[in-house]
């Protein structure tokens, strides 16, 4: 049977890193993303270990029938929250589409964590949360981004509290800034030139893949990634 990773977000940036990361490494992937011109060709480039399904992680009865599909193709070990949305503005510059907007990365993260342990009757299951920074600190322009993700880490503390001692396994990610087209939208707040000073979004994924796929006896219960 094939051992499958789940990543959600899988089809740019660090995600799709770590889907490509991931098939190296001999996993079946299963990439969620909504990017469906992305998503066609990573089916069509990568089609003996990998599947990809559009959708929004955040809608429920999506994920339900996703994660079902993906439990018939092999055996779930790995399932990579990493899908999410920015907004960077002053406090009171928000608006309830960037609140939304925010808060589908923290829905999607708790619904996908929860049909993947249903699947997997709770037992034999890394679940790794890819957060950020902003959930260790505040920013004035991060406001409703940084509640999202300190929610993102409250769920992720709530999850190795509730599975501790057993064979489901929870690890916390927060990496800094990565350069990528996260900030595409947001080029007022950091400017391409302050994204190239940025990391690597291979080399953050080889860190990521390096302690969540190790083959002792430990289990890397947070990963603060920060750049020189």
């Amino acid at each position: 049977m094939r051992d499958i990773i789940i990543i959600t977000g899988g089809a740019n940036g660090l995600g799709l890193e770590l889907t490509k990361q991931s098939m190296q490494k001999g996993f079946f992937v299963c990439n969620i993303d909504r990017d469906i011109e992305k998503m066609n060709k990573l089916n069509e480039i990568y089609k003996e270990s990998y599947k990809g399904f559009i959708g929004d992680i955040s809608n429920e009865e999506f994920v339900k029938d996703t994660i079902k599909e993906i439990s018939m193709i092999g055996n779930i070990k790995i399932l990579v929250n990493n899908a999410g949305e920015p907004s960077f503005k002053l406090p009171i510059d928000y608006k309830d589409t960037d609140i939304e907007k925010c808060f589908k990365g923290l829905k999607g993260m708790i619904i996908c964590s929860t049909e993947t342990l249903k699947v997997k009757e709770e037992k034999d299951l890394k679940i790794v949360n890819i957060m950020s920074s902003a959930a260790l600190r505040g920013n004035k322009q991060e406001a409703v981004y940084c509640a999202t993700k300190w929610g993102e880490k409250g769920y992720t503390e709530s999850l190795k509290v509730a599975y501790k001692g057993t064979s489901v396994k929870v690890i916390g990610v927060y990496p800094g800034g990565i350069n990528t087209e996260f900030y595409k939208n947001s080029r007022d707040y950091v400017s391409i030139e302050k994204s190239n000073s940025f990391m690597k979004p291979e080399d953050v994924a080889k860190t990521i893949m390096d302690n969540i796929t190790n083959d002792c006896n430990l289990t890397v219960a947070d990963l603060i990634i920060e750049r020189n």
